[in-house]
């Protein structure tokens, strides 16, 4: 089969580009001795993504209890990266039970002491190092520490502010504020007579370009496997490294306005206007040709309805051509779809590869 022969909107893995952009963050990785990489799978959400990035079992992170279900056989290690609530803790001694080694993460005391009233899951503590999201200050992060007892298992922090460097220099100044954030949360802890087994901090960007991961034992990222248009213009992958593209048809056409109206819209692509604020605004998304190539210039979807993507400027085309559409926001664009068709650098399908989606 090939894009051709695709209903459309599909959603298009390019086999070549993933491997590059994780040959990529090894690496980057591989500057830092004694420090492990544990992918983040709240992107792919696939096993074949998956046995590429974490090859031989290793460690990874994931967002959903979906995702730790579907990646348990053949990765135990896992951390579940979103704040855990006393409800879900069943759920996860669950799949501990089964020989899985699934950690939550929290930063608030009474959840702590939930934690460890109950007894089966550890847990990290989230630090705050900038971003203003989850997290303690790392002041605060012995009394949650405490509250975990026995259950502690580390500390954990990301830098999701990172998304507003756009310089490598910046990006490696974050990177250090993270660092320090977390490393100094973990020597405050062991002053206590608290260790940390695990100091884990991450971000695509922040990975890529830390200068020093000095007291760190892993990092954590995810979107630098896929790539989008905003990942691009903040360095984390080279132009046109996008992993993931969406396959969609012309249904409609208005040659005087050099106006095409294609069949994916927000619910294929997402609202997601991450680019709005970077140099470049790639509207809801870069349209490209068939191969996946710049052909049309700064060709955009400029408006998006809910299965209607409107592309400009674009030259004239018949009802039914196929087009590539890169993302913005690749994590939020594929989690419209169900699975992956795989190419390799051309318009053969080579493979279907299954996505997890849900909670």
């Amino acid at each position: 089969m090939t894009l051709d022969e695709l209903d459309t909107p599909a959603l298009v893995l390019d086999l070549g580009v993933l491997r590059r952009n994780l040959a990529m963050m090894r690496d980057a990785i591989a500057r830092h001795p004694g420090v492990a990489l544990r992918p983040h799978l709240k992107t792919a959400k696939c096993r074949e993504v998956a046995e590429l990035a974490a090859p031989d079992g290793g460690p990874i992170t994931v967002s959903t209890l979906a995702e730790a279900r579907f990646l348990l056989d053949g990765w135990p290690d896992q951390i579940y990266g979103v704040g855990i609530t006393p409800k879900k803790l069943g759920a996860l001694a669950a799949l501990n039970a089964q020989g899985a080694q699934v950690k939550a993460i929290t930063d608030d005391a009474d959840a702590a002491r939930a934690i460890a009233a109950d007894g089966r899951v550890d847990a990290l503590v989230e630090v705050d190092c900038g971003e203003g999201r989850g997290g303690v200050d790392p002041a605060e992060t012995l009394a949650v520490a405490r509250a975990l007892g026995p259950r502690f298992a580390g500390i954990f922090t990301h830098a999701g502010h990172s998304y507003a460097g756009r310089s490598p220099d910046q990006m490696a100044e974050i990177a250090e504020a993270e660092r320090a954030a977390v490393v100094r949360a973990a020597d405050a802890l062991r002053e206590a007579g608290l260790a940390p087994r695990i100091v884990s901090m991450g971000s695509s960007p922040t990975a890529l370009h830390a200068r020093s991961l000095a007291g760190i034992t892993e990092l954590r990222a995810g979107v630098y496997m896929f790539g989008d248009l905003f990942q691009e213009q903040l360095g984390t992958h080279p132009e046109g490294e996008i992993a993931v593209t969406v396959l969609a048809s012309v249904i409609g056409r208005k040659p005087r306005q050099g106006v095409l109206l294609l069949d994916a819209g927000a619910l294929a692509m997402s609202k997601d206007r991450s680019t709005q604020a970077a140099p470049r605004d790639d509207g809801f998304g870069l349209v490209l040709d068939l191969d996946g190539q710049r052909a049309f210039g700064h060709a955009v979807l400029h408006r998006a309805y809910q299965e209607h993507g409107v592309a400009s400027p674009m030259p004239d085309m018949p009802v039914g051509a196929k087009l590539r559409v890169a993302p913005n926001h690749s994590c939020l664009t594929a989690a419209a779809f169900d699975r992956y068709h795989v190419v390799d650098g051309g318009r053969e399908v080579v493979a279907t590869w299954e996505r997890v989606n849900g909670w």
